[in-house]
């Protein structure tokens, strides 16, 4: 038995999709469940030739064999799931917590609307600031209110922990980045809730004595959308010389990069309890990596970075990150 939390340790964008396709492979869980703000997320798995951009189905969903849940602490936009559901074909096998709370179009519209959101904080406009709003004013319609979810509906907390007595093995996916939580982020400059491990736990309704590792992910050049400090950014020219240039799941705005971080990946690390570290994009750090899936095969300048790596965050570097594809992982776990 074993339950694992993965989350991002920079601000977001860090690979975690491909990183828990992969260990969900691994692995075998029977649940893959989500945590975090909502549809606002967005993660990006590479199978082959095929690349999905998923909102709010977990992004393990690339193993066939796992109950897919979205846990309570979850907000759920309805038309979001549905058409992620019918994308990938996995009406069968996912669930939500009949507790989630609800974005209906007016909390999208109330976003959109205001200026401090949608202008200085840079929201992506999916309603989830609005929408938790309700759920603190306890206003908020949950998953148990609305017909089309019926089919769906379940007891997150208890099947995970249920699943957890049986002996079975159980991954909880975060979302979006520890420097986006609006606990320890750069604040105002965050999303609406935490988004650290143990707030991964609470969400699906699981203590903390019952997690046995967390993997936080970080990338080797850190990347930021929309607006707030970015103390390691660089000039657009430099990440366009290294060949990096990339683009929001949700948004499609580009993202700022910027170099590795290692006082915010130490602070990251403690706070997220981190026990396994991983480390994407090391292409980016020397090409020569590319495609790698053993660490024999890592150049002298990529394990220089990983030394400081560990350094930085204090945890081993189990997980690296070759390139896109979910093959493309050197798991040393």
């Amino acid at each position: 038995m074993s339950c694992i939390i993965i989350v991002g340790g920079f601000f977001g964008d860090e690979g975690k999709g491909k990183i828990v396709a992969h260990v969900a492979h691994e692995d075998k869980p029977s649940i893959i469940s989500r945590g975090g703000v909502g549809p606002n997320a967005g993660h990006t798995v590479q199978v082959g030739d095929k690349e999905y951009g998923i909102r709010m189905i977990p992004s393990g969903f690339v193993y066939p064999k796992a109950r897919l849940m979205i846990g309570s602490g979850v907000l759920v936009d309805p038309n979001v799931l549905k058409k992620e559901i019918e994308m990938l074909d996995v009406d069968d096998r996912v669930f939500i917590d009949k507790r989630c709370s609800i974005i209906e179009e007016e909390h999208i519209k109330q976003d959109k609307g205001n200026e401090h959101l949608s202008k200085t904080i840079g929201s992506t406009g999916t309603g989830c600031g609005p929408a938790n709003v309700a759920r603190v004013n306890r206003v908020a319609k949950q998953a148990k209110d609305i017909p089309e979810l019926q089919k769906y509906l379940i007891d997150a907390s208890y099947e995970i922990n249920s699943a957890l007595d049986r002996g079975e093995n159980v991954l909880l996916e975060g979302t979006q980045g520890f420097g986006i939580s609006l606990y320890f982020g750069t604040y105002p400059f965050v999303t609406s809730k935490d988004t650290s491990a143990s707030q991964i736990a609470a969400d699906n309704g699981v203590g903390p004595t019952r997690i046995d590792d967390v993997i936080v992910v970080f990338k080797a050049y850190p990347t930021r959308v929309g607006a707030g400090p970015f103390g390691t950014e660089m000039s657009k020219e430099e990440s366009m010389k290294l060949g990096i240039q990339e683009f929001g799941t949700v948004t499609h705005r580009e993202r700022r990069i910027g170099c590795w971080d290692g006082a915010m990946a130490r602070y990251s690390a403690m706070v997220n309890g981190c026990t396994i570290a991983a480390i994407t994009g090391i292409d980016h750090i020397d090409p020569e990596c590319y495609g790698a899936t053993e660490y024999s095969q890592l150049t002298e300048k990529a394990l220089e970075f990983i030394k400081q790596a560990e350094k930085d965050i204090g945890a081993p570097v189990k997980l690296i990150s070759t390139g896109p594809e979910m093959n493309q992982i050197i798991d040393i776990r």
